[in-house]
C-alpha cells in the first residue's frame, strides 16, 4: 500500500495550545497515515511531546481538532477513549519500567490489565516480544540489572505486546551511545516491517532516524513546518528547515554516494 493510498488514522487541524502566557502549539496540522513513519524533530523546549500528548488524548487543544480513527479525540466518552487508546503502543523517554517486577511481568503487565486472557496465552505472546527484541533468556532479570540498551528493548516489547496499531516513541534513544541507538532503530525497522503498525517519533537524533522515515515535520518555536519526504526535507528552501538541516547535518551531500555513507552503521 502506498503512502498516498493509506488511510489517515491520526490528523491535526489548527491545533492550539497554551500553558498560560506561553504558546505552546500554534496552528498545528499534520496528517499520519497507515503503516507509515511520521517524525517530528526541533529543539527542545519547542512542543514535540505536547502534540504526542494531544494525539494520545492526555491533553486536549484550545483550538483546533485532534482526530484519530475518524474521531474528536475532545468529544469522545472515556470510553470511547479507552477504546482507542487500546490500540496504541508507547516506547517512553525514560522507558517506565517497574524496579519491582521482572521484565517478563514489566512486558506482561499490559496484556493482563486490559485483556481477559488466559496465561498461557499472555505467555506465549511476551515469549514472542521478548524473542524479537534478542531478550528470550531475560525474562526473569530485573531492571536494575538491565543496560540502558537492554532497558529500551523491554519497553520497545511491552509497547508491542498488545499488538497496537500505532506506536509512539517519544526520544527513543536518549541516554544510548551510537552503538545501541543504531541497535534500537533496527529493532524498530524490523519490527514495523513485521507488524506493519504506524509509528510516530519524537526524535533529535538526526539524521539516523531520516533512513527510518515516510515524512520528516520541523517544529520551531510551536508552528509545525511543512509535513514532507525526508529527501525533499534536506533540500528544502524553507529557511527554518534549511537552517535546522546545516545545524544538525551539516552541508547539504554532493552526491548519493556521500549521502549512503552516513547510513551505512543502520
Amino acid at each position: 500500500m502506498t503512502e498516498e493510498k493509506s488511510e489517515i488514522v491520526i490528523e491535526l487541524d489548527s491545533v492550539e495550545k497554551s500553558f498560560g502566557t506561553q504558546k505552546v502549539l500554534d496552528g498545528v496540522s499534520l496528517q499520519v497515515r497507515a503503516g507509515t513513519t511520521t517524525v517530528i524533530v526541533g529543539a527542545s523546549g519547542q512542543g514535540k511531546s505536547v502534540i504526542l500528548k494531544h494525539m494520545l488524548g492526555l491533553l486536549t487543544p484550545d483550538n483546533g481538532r485532534v482526530v484519530v480513527f475518524g474521531q474528536d479525540m475532545a468529544k469522545v466518552s472515556k470510553k470511547q477513549l479507552s477504546a482507542i487508546r487500546s490500540n496504541f503502543g508507547v516506547l517512553f523517554q525514560n522507558v517506565a519500567l517497574f524496579d519491582s517486577m521482572s521484565v517478563y511481568d514489566n512486558v506482561a503487565l499490559p496484556l493482563r490489565e486490559r485483556t481477559d486472557g488466559k496465561e498461557t496465552d499472555i505467555r506465549n505472546n511476551v515469549e514472542e516480544k521478548l524473542a524479537l527484541m534478542g531478550l528470550e533468556d531475560h525474562g526473569g532479570k530485573f531492571p536494575a540489572q538491565l543496560s540502558g540498551g537492554m532497558k529500551k528493548r523491554v519497553g520497545l516489547a511491552r509497547a508491542l505486546v498488545l499488538n497496537p496499531k500505532v506506536v509512539f516513541f517519544d526520544e527513543p534513544t536518549t541516554g544510548l551511545d551510537v552503538s545501541k541507538s543504531n541497535e534500537i532503530y533496527r529493532l524498530f525497522f524490523g519490527t514495523q516491517a513485521r507488524l506493519n503498525y504506524t509509528a510516530v517519533i519524537v526524535s533529535h537524533d538526526v539524521p539516523k532516524i531520516f533512513k527510518l522515515s515516510d515524512r520528516v515535520a520541523l517544529m520551531v518555536d510551536g508552528k509545525l513546518q511543512e509535513s514532507m519526504s525526508p529527501e525533499k526535507f534536506q533540500l528544502s528552501d524553507n529557511p527554518l528547515i534549511r537552517s535546522f538541516v546545516l545545524e544538525t547535518m551539516g552541508p547539504i551531500y554532493s552526491s548519493e554516494v556521500e549521502e549512503s555513507r552516513l547510513y551505512e552503521t543502520l
